[in-house]
């Protein structure tokens, strides 16, 4: 794979921050964009831009035409049944939010049961935690081992352990703090044995593996386009339409309806509009669709052999710094294969992440410092914050090297 190739079509990977050429090894928090999604977006913004589904305009039309364009290329890179199925949002916390309102609303009740897992995003717990106390249900906390790894066994003893099995399994499909990847398909085999439907949190998943929705299983799958190398304020909610059509809409407003009446009341329109009220992010849209573009127009496969390098090379290399600690170590756990992505949350004694991320701005690295919003996962392990290097598609062996030899300079400094 030509990684300079690769680099060259993304502006943002060069320029200096600090006087000091940018190394940027935050992209779990975001990623950089192509000029195949910028040229979209300026032009769009500039030229082609009018609002969806309204009109009869050229460039209503146009937009529209873009829009849908987009929802094909996503159930297409997903493998969904039918674009029905895909819903267009601002990101994975507001596909968590829309599932968690209009299931919660259709299927729970007091008393039901939701399970999350211990290693979560906080998108992935708080929206489950706001639909309990409206509904009166119960949260279940499928805890980690001391590695990080989920055990499938516990897993079928929570959902074993009563008549009323629970109404949904909400689990992350890689962890943002962790980066180990969950066994999916088995997880979710095991809910399905069980008739409880499984909502997937892809935000670090569709990113480093390839997702097929089908293969999966999986009832509801969410994503965001910024982590994507897409825009920011685009997200993705798959959903069986099964439960899409059931389900009750979160938003009212335009485009979402079939019919309104003061008198007689409101009927909605069939998904996805049914949950797509208002005037959608439609150029955001269509820049995640030019974004997956980008990727399908990449070998997959050497991606993942060249991140495979990184992440065995980047633990090899941390794991000789003195009191360095990686959270989230590749194995077997249950008889079971947990990969990693690179992704590497880290403590180190005697400096905190908070410093040694500022000392490692000034050399023109950017990494990440805090709790990463898994404050429970992070309690589990007695810490309160990590220093996260994550990588892309676009970085290279040289740049892991250069961040090893400046976080033993910055540990210097500190220690």
């Amino acid at each position: 794979m030509n990684i300079a190739h690769i680099r060259e079509q993304f502006p943002a990977l060069h320029q200096k921050v600090h006087g000091k050429p940018l190394v940027y090894l935050d992209n779990g928090a975001t990623s950089q964009k192509p000029k195949m999604v910028l040229d979209v977006l300026q032009e769009m913004e500039g030229k082609i831009n009018g609002n969806i589904h309204r009109a009869v305009h050229y460039l209503s039309a146009q937009c529209t035409e873009r829009y849908e364009k987009a929802r094909t290329v996503v159930k297409d890179f997903l493998n969904a049944d039918s674009e029905d199925e895909i819903i267009f949002t601002s990101g994975t916390t507001a596909s968590l939010n829309l599932l968690a309102f209009s299931f919660g609303q259709t299927y729970v009740r007091p008393g039901d049961r939701i399970i999350v897992t211990e290693a979560e995003h906080h998108s992935n717990i708080v929206p489950w935690q706001m639909m309990c106390q409206r509904t009166g249900a119960l949260l279940e906390i499928w805890e980690v081992d001391d590695t990080g790894a989920l055990d499938p066994k516990k897993l079928e003893q929570i959902l074993d352990k009563s008549e009323e099995v629970p109404k949904l399994l909400a689990i992350t499909h890689i962890s943002n703090v962790l980066g180990l990847v969950n066994p999916l398909a088995e997880i979710i085999q095991i809910a399905h044995y069980y008739n409880v439907p499984v909502a997937v949190d892809g935000a670090q998943g569709i990113v480093h593996k390839k997702v097929d929705v089908r293969s999966l299983d999986a009832d509801f799958y969410a994503f965001s386009g910024h982590k994507l190398y897409g825009p920011t304020g685009t997200g993705v909610l798959y959903g069986k339409v099964k439960y899409l059509e059931e389900m009750a809409p979160w938003q009212g407003g335009g485009d979402m309806i079939e019919t309104v009446s003061l008198r007689k009341g409101t009927t909605y329109a069939q998904p996805p509009l049914k949950f797509e009220a208002g005037t959608a992010n439609f150029i955001g849209i269509a820049g995640l669709g030019a974004a997956i573009e980008f990727i399908n127009g990449l070998n997959i496969k050497l991606i993942e052999d060249h991140e495979n390098e990184i992440t065995q090379k980047a633990i090899e290399a941390l794991g000789q710094i003195d009191g360095c600690k990686i959270l989230g170590i590749p194995g077997t756990y249950y008889g079971k294969t947990y990969e990693k992505i690179p992704v590497f949350s880290m403590t180190i004694e005697g400096a905190h992440p908070s410093d040694i991320a500022t000392l490692l701005d000034r050399m023109g690295i950017a990494v990440r410092s805090g709790m990463l919003c898994a404050e429970p996962l992070l309690e589990r392990f007695g810490i309160t914050s990590v220093l996260r290097a994550s990588f892309a598609l676009y970085n290279t062996l040289e740049e892991l090297d250069f961040f090893v030899e400046s976080l033993k300079k910055v540990l210097k400094i500190l220690r």
